[in-house]
């Protein structure tokens, strides 16, 4: 399946210029891929066994993407039940289902490289459309970050919202917003930071001594 700034162009028709393609496929299937682009004289590396790994020709290259850096979002066959169906380079080609294309963009907001206007695009031409029940599944455990991604999208677009974000979901993500002052603050200090920006939030790790994650038994 493509993904990334392709998948962009196709769903929303923001074309913008890159050097590279986002192929996504499930954990089992990356090594045959590579296999395959090795064996006609590409240069592949496993850039990292937990999400990614690359092709090269000359100056250009494939990302083959099987989760990603925060280990989230792995692929598996429902991306595939969903993935539509479009041509890329007159080729017929399967395209990163909407639902989990936002679902992967959501979580990168950095300083290099902040997708927050991709996934409001991406909202704004496939809105009325999206399986909004799949994306809220997608992101029940972060559903903060759904809520904030929401709000931004009220604020750019605000002719367009009420037709597009349903309010069944809006509502409720509200209601969960407010149903957090009713709870006792965690006795760990956590910082999900890194889940977003792994560089911006080191010093809470690092310096502050904030958890991002916690081994322990109970």
């Amino acid at each position: 399946m493509i993904g990334g700034g392709h998948a962009v162009v196709h769903y929303t028709g923001i074309h913008r210029a890159t050097k590279d393609l986002d192929i996504f496929c499930q954990p089992q299937e990356y090594p045959k891929i590579l296999k395959c682009f090795a064996e006609n004289g590409y240069r592949t590396e496993l850039t990292d066994s937990r999400w990614l790994a690359k092709v090269f020709k000359g100056d250009y290259f494939i990302d083959i993407i099987f989760d990603t850096v925060n280990n989230i979002c792995k692929v598996d066959d429902t991306w595939y039940a969903y993935a539509e169906e479009g041509d890329f380079c007159g080729i017929p080609v399967k395209f990163v289902p909407p639902e989990e294309l936002v679902w992967c963009k959501i979580y990168v907001q950095n300083r290099e490289r902040n997708d927050s206007a991709d996934v409001n695009h991406l909202l704004l031409k496939t809105g009325h459309g999206l399986d909004w029940a799949r994306l809220w599944k997608r992101l029940d455990t972060h559903w903060h970050l759904l809520l904030a991604q929401l709000l931004i999208f009220q604020f750019v677009y605000p002719s367009d919202y009420r037709s597009i974000i349903p309010d069944w979901l809006f509502h409720d993500l509200i209601s969960r917003a407010k149903e957090q002052y009713d709870l006792p603050p965690s006795l760990e200090k956590v910082c999900r930071g890194p889940l977003i920006d792994q560089t911006q939030y080191e010093v809470d790790i690092k310096d502050w001594n904030y958890k991002a994650y916690t081994i322990m038994t109970v």
